[in-house]
């Protein structure tokens, strides 16, 4: 399996799953090249997950999934293992603690990531249960726009009424995750008209003001100063656009 097959087929799993995080065991991970999972869990692609409550069973050529069992021995380490209820020649069957280790990911991680690459303030907007995640606002040469991840039949990026498949822009490349920056400036530079997710004066406004008092509550004291930097405005712009009855009159 090459890295971008194991990148390709997380994000399968992610799609797969509509919303939900998808878990993967440390079976299926060994099957990933060292380095490719290196890097993705060095992005936070992956994380821990709660240990896996059934697994499936070693005892014999049955293979069945069957919930597992602990008790604690001297060492404090515990002991797993399955009750085997559908042969007689067989009780209890061990089972290795790394076999209930489970890793999980999510659109949410994925949403970081891009973020990340993209250097953008994420703004924590939908519902992720129902596969849309928010990645923040884009910006282009000329224009702006909401950058979402979605999940539909794949993922997929929408911003300034485009919509553009995941890998068409992010991919995993000599163990590095790579995006297209210059392809979603074209895109974004390029509004369809009407389309939705294209930041109006108003929703640009607001989300500053969020911004704002996010910062003071964190306690940054040059929360005009930061937010004036992520824009790429002046504080004065600033201050302008949050105290406007319609900013829009001064875009």
């Amino acid at each position: 399996m090459t890295s971008e097959a194991a990148f390709i087929e997380l994000l399968d799993r992610i799609t797969a799953l509509q919303g939900a995080p998808a878990r993967f065991s440390v079976d299926e991970l060994s099957q990933w090249p060292t380095e490719a999972l290196e890097a993705i869990k060095a992005q936070k692609l992956i994380s821990k997950a709660r240990p896996a409550s059934s697994v499936t069973c070693p005892g014999c050529e049955e293979e069945c999934f069957m919930p597992v069992h602990a008790t604690h021995v001297s060492s404090g380490q515990p002991a797993l293992f399955i009750v085997c209820d559908k042969r007689d020649d067989i009780s209890r069957v061990p089972v290795p603690l790394a076999s209930i280790e489970q890793w999980q990911a999510s659109g949410d991680s994925i949403a970081e990531l891009l973020a990340g690459l993209l250097d953008l303030q994420r703004t924590r907007m939908g519902d992720s249960s129902g596969g849309r995640w928010e990645i923040g606002v884009f910006r282009g040469e000329k224009h702006t726009s909401h950058l979402v991840l979605l999940d539909g039949e794949k993922l997929t990026l929408t911003l300034a009424g485009h919509s553009i498949a995941l890998t068409e822009v992010l991919s995993l490349v000599d163990n590095s995750f790579k995006v297209d920056k210059q392809r979603l400036i074209c895109l974004v530079d390029q509004p369809i008209a009407g389309a939705g997710d294209i930041e109006s004066a108003e929703q640009r406004r607001e989300r500053i003001k969020m911004r704002i008092n996010e910062l003071k509550a964190q306690g940054v004291k040059a929360f005009l100063k930061t937010v004036a930097k992520e824009e790429g405005i002046s504080t004065t712009r600033i201050k302008q656009l949050i105290q406007d009855v319609n900013p829009a009159s001064k875009q």
